[in-house]
């Protein structure tokens, strides 16, 4: 009985750590696109629409650093030597999550409540609440989601040095590689 419960923690930190992981330089399967990674779509000969959606672990820079990266293996991959980023943006697809104290009472969050309306709308009141009357504790957080999305064109030749948005597929292969981390 009891090395099964100890199994069953284990397995279950497992699985709990692998989801606290931030997503990893990979392509969006079907079954795992709620992890996030990389996708591509070819819009014309030489044009691309380049897109890296990371999960809630996965910060800002590291999304914007996977899709460039992507960009110039995918310029790589199709034989040409630079792209220019011709479109380009990152939207934070996260959510604002607000729950309320966990009730003491014997039945936790369910049981008797009431709602009322009071200066700042309505609002709800529960025998079991730690602060009955006008209580303002919410657990408020907000869970940031990025999503980078960039339309190239990819180039032959030398990339024209007084553009700002050409990049030298190469260049950022050997300067971002370092910073890539696939799946485990």
């Amino acid at each position: 009985m009891q090395r099964r419960l100890c199994t069953a923690i284990v397995i279950a930190a497992a699985v709990l750590s692998s989801c606290a992981r931030p997503t990893p330089y990979q392509p969006i399967r079907s079954a795992s696109s709620s992890q996030g990674g990389y996708s591509s779509e070819r819009l014309e000969t030489n044009r691309y629409r380049v897109t890296f959606i990371g999960n809630s672990m996965t910060s800002r820079d590291t999304v914007e650093t996977y899709l460039l990266y992507r960009a110039a293996e995918l310029t790589r991959q199709q034989g040409y030597d630079w792209f220019e980023a011709v479109y380009r943006d990152v939207e934070n697809r996260g959510q604002v999550v607000v729950d309320r104290p966990f009730a003491t009472g014997p039945y936790g969050w369910w049981g008797p409540s009431w709602r009322y309306y009071g200066r700042s709308g309505w609002r709800s009141w529960s025998p079991w609440d730690r602060d009955p009357f006008f209580s303002d504790r919410l657990d408020v957080r907000t869970i940031d989601r990025y999503e980078a999305t960039a339309e190239i064109v990819m180039r032959r030749g030398d990339k024209p040095s007084a553009n700002p948005r050409a990049f030298d597929a190469n260049d950022l292969l050997r300067t971002l590689g370092p910073r890539i981390r696939p799946p485990e």
